[in-house]
């Protein structure tokens, strides 16, 4: 269970509000990405084609697994959010010696509010129009783990959307919301959305420019 980690964090003197302030932690202790003289094997916990098409732009070679995780969290912050749901995917997941697995969750954030993906067409209308002519904020939380090693680490980016009634109708009635944290793609064509901070790639599901950071730190 994730929430041991925490509990770890919290030893270390790392405060949720010092989690904030850096957005990045490190637990146990670290190993080189080498095993027997092998680079480790790259494992994406994640069944999601846009972080499958994100994570091929840093490496070619990885493995797809799916977790059946448990994602239930009652935390309201929402960077503390995203790294604890991510923490939960990868901690649902088998890890071999030889290997190295990431997971991540992106979640919305507008009006005090959770925005995950929507259940319906209904549902995704209503989270669009919550979102629509305002500012929200996108968190995509990030573990690495290997069976010695724990990295967790969240992205924010923030997104503005600008559409008619009619023309959200029309994005809806694509489909394009419905697998989509906050019932929306910022690389949909139907959505006018413009991104106002932060990476790109983090609103899409996986912040590759800060997961190249943090790969390299385990020596890949």
């Amino acid at each position: 269970m994730i929430t041991h980690l925490f509990r770890y964090a919290q030893a270390l003197n790392l405060g949720f509000g010092e989690i904030d302030a850096q957005i990045s932690f490190a637990l146990y202790i670290w190993s080189p990405l080498v095993y027997n003289g092998n680079m480790l094997n790259v494992i994406l916990g994640s069944a999601s084609p846009r972080r499958k098409q994100l994570l091929a732009q840093l490496t070619s070679h990885f493995e797809v697994r799916v977790s059946h995780a448990d994602e239930a969290c009652t935390l309201a912050n929402p960077a503390q959010h995203a790294m604890f749901t991510a923490g939960q995917k990868a901690y649902a997941l088998q890890v071999d010696a030889d290997e190295l697995l990431l997971c991540a969750d992106t979640i919305v954030w507008c009006d005090n509010m959770f925005l995950g993906k929507p259940r319906d067409n209904v549902q995704a209308k209503q989270m669009l129009q919550r979102i629509n002519g305002k500012t929200n904020w996108v968190y995509t939380g990030v573990c690495l783990r290997t069976q010695n090693a724990c990295d967790f680490f969240c992205e924010q980016s923030a997104v503005y959307i600008d559409m008619t009634d009619d023309a959200l109708d029309a994005y809806v009635a694509s489909g394009a919301p419905l697998d989509k944290a906050g019932a929306y793609g910022i690389q949909d064509p139907l959505l006018n959305a413009k991104l106002l901070s932060g990476s790109l790639s983090n609103v899409i599901g996986l912040p590759i420019e800060a997961l190249r950071r943090h790969l390299a730190a385990f020596g890949l």
